[in-house]
């Protein structure tokens, strides 16, 4: 029998395994293709040149890895993946997205910025073509140059490198008395974080980086098919070592550069500075982002009247970005 959904994306794509892990944990059934090898069906449905692309049991497309997600779990709402309560559910979402706009600088930078990563990398996309070393060759040319994207040059470089580091060390204590962030079962919030440290953690000075720490480690290998092991814990049990993560993070650095690339964007403006943690950041604005930041504040004004949730957005810097225009 042919597979329902037909997942098309890259090994190499933290967005594509992301998608094929949360089609693995709730059981849907589907095939997975590389673009590569699926450019017919890829060119007829795809809207824009992006993976991982999602074709439906109904002949239709889907693009973007939070929609798919979230479009998806309204079909298939077991197992959920959206920690209960109004503070553990929108800090999942909060960190869902902390992965897929700040983690990627991390990964993108991390698999570029070096040589030894570079020739690692480009190799192992060229690993199918006749001539490995002309391949890789001409996708270190066309890939080095675009690090710019995600904000990576030599002022921000330090910058990235360190969140890198600080999270994964912050998870590492996190993930001491837990399988997965929220508890004995992945949350949104897993998905979107671990895609980016996976990816990153295959390539040489990331890797190096991350394989000193055995509980991310695991989480990172048990996320590739992840499984329910459990409940979610209460937001009670998680605060004290998740909370850090969004202090040092996601307020001190995440939201405060998402508003500040969306101010850019608004102007009109080619670059924009921003100060993280006391540091000097310069980059060209990403436009995407800024509709995705969008989204997240929409998310957070539906649960803006809860005390506990603002009390802690407060407490880690975060809450004046949210709820900032």
């Amino acid at each position: 029998m042919a597979a329902n959904y037909t997942v098309i994306g890259s090994e190499e794509s933290p967005y594509s395994v992301k998608v094929r892990s949360y089609f693995r944990y709730k059981g849907i059934d589907h095939e997975w293709r590389a673009r590569g090898e699926a450019a017919e069906l890829f060119a007829e449905h795809a809207r824009l040149p992006l993976i991982p692309l999602v074709v439906t049991p109904a002949d239709a497309g889907m693009q973007d890895s939070t929609p798919i997600i979230e479009a998806l779990e309204a079909q298939f709402p077991e197992p959920g993946i959206h920690p209960p309560g109004v503070v553990a559910g929108f800090v999942s979402a909060l960190l869902e997205e902390f992965g897929d706009e700040w983690g990627n600088k991390w990964m993108f930078h991390m698999r570029w910025a070096r040589e030894v990563d570079q020739v690692a990398v480009s190799r192992r996309f060229a690993a199918n073509a006749d001539d490995v070393d002309s391949a890789a060759q001409s996708i270190r040319e066309r890939m080095v140059p675009r690090v710019w994207f995600v904000g990576s040059n030599a002022v921000t470089a330090p910058q990235i490198e360190q969140s890198l580091a600080d999270t994964v060390a912050i998870l590492e204590q996190h993930l001491q008395s837990r399988t997965y962030l929220f508890g004995a079962r992945p949350a949104f919030a897993d998905f979107g974080l671990w895609a980016q440290i996976y990816e990153a953690g295959r390539d040489p000075t990331a890797g190096e980086v991350i394989a000193g720490h055995a509980n991310v480690v695991a989480w990172l290998e048990r996320m590739i098919s992840p499984s329910e092991l459990g409940d979610f814990e209460p937001w009670d049990a998680l605060e004290g070592t998740l909370a850090p993560l969004l202090r040092d993070q996601v307020g001190g650095l995440f939201l405060p550069w998402s508003n500040a690339n969306a101010r850019a964007i608004g102007n009109g403006d080619d670059e924009f500075e921003v100060t993280l943690k006391g540091n000097r950041w310069v980059q060209k604005p990403q436009k995407y982002h800024s509709r995705s930041l969008t989204a997240l504040k929409a998310k957070y004004a539906a649960v803006a009247d809860d005390p506990a949730l603002d009390a802690l957005l407060d407490a880690t810097g975060c809450k004046a970005f949210l709820a900032s225009a």
